[in-house]
């Protein structure tokens, strides 16, 4: 059973479209990890610390790929010292910090997330196959207008 059946006519219908987007979230998430681990045998952490860094070319201390990806240290330290034995990242010492480490692609991890990223964004967009061009980009917009919404509430706390 998905979160949009726990919805019922009585409900409003916000809190419908709100089951409704976190059901879609939940299966497309699904997908995608199911597409990682068959096509490249690796999960959807692994692949969003890789993006982390691919977006940062220089590297990234580890409190800052933690804070980021918003889970702990700990993860994202076990995460590290897979991709670290796998060749597909490197620990590198911040000059004047002896008890940091940037974190930063590897050639290979570089090689290995372009062709990740590439097939993600293809799994992305069949995702929406459902949906013409124009209706994406009106849901694209309309969800623009709810989290400006909470950026504006926020704002005012």
């Amino acid at each position: 059973m998905d979160l949009e059946a726990r919805g019922h006519s009585e409900h409003p219908e916000a809190l419908r479209l709100w089951l409704r987007l976190l059901t879609c979230t939940q299966l497309i998430e699904k997908q995608v990890r199911t597409q990682l681990r068959e096509q490249f045998d690796t999960t959807l952490p692994r692949f969003d610390l890789m993006a982390q860094l691919e977006r940062n070319p220089d590297g990234l201390k580890m409190n800052e790929l933690s804070r980021r990806m918003m889970v702990t240290g700990g993860n994202v330290t076990g995460i590290t010292d897979q991709l670290v034995a796998e060749g597909l990242v490197e620990r590198v010492e911040v000059e004047g910090d002896r008890r940091a480490y940037c974190v930063r692609l590897t050639t290979a991890g570089r090689t290995l997330f372009n062709d990740m990223a590439g097939q993600h964004e293809r799994w992305i967009v069949a995702a929406f196959e459902a949906l013409s061009s124009r209706e994406v980009a009106s849901l694209h917009k309309l969800l623009g207008k709810v989290k400006q919404h909470h950026h504006n509430t926020l704002e005012l706390a």
